[in-house]
């Protein structure tokens, strides 16, 4: 359950504890409404407490890279994945004109 079926939970609960106030015969609204918000508030911290940190999974976390050292250690909240490392070849610059052709 994510945080916002959570928050849909606890309005839906509101709505059926204090926006309603016909009773239909053989339901209890108030008691569903108050069983929604519980389950909603038990969801919602529950998602927030799971969610690694309180500011989302780290994909907005800003790196500096300096050529020649090593990579800094990452935080605890990017749960040991790895990420990929792309390596760039710059292809040599093309020959003078009117030069020999390269060796095969």
């Amino acid at each position: 359950m994510g945080l916002g079926v959570s928050l849909v939970l606890v309005a839906a609960g509101a709505i059926l504890v204090w926006g309603i106030t016909d009773e239909p015969s053989g339901l209890d609204l108030d008691a569903i409404g108050v069983i929604l918000i519980v389950i909603g508030i038990i969801g919602f911290i529950l998602s927030m407490l799971l969610w690694r940190s309180w500011w989302g999974p780290g994909y907005f976390a800003r790196e500096t890279y300096v050529e020649g050292t090593a990579p800094a250690a990452r935080p605890w909240y990017y749960g040991g994945r790895q990420r990929r490392t792309t390596y760039v070849e710059e292809e040599p610059p093309p020959p003078p004109a009117g030069g020999p052709p390269p060796p095969p």
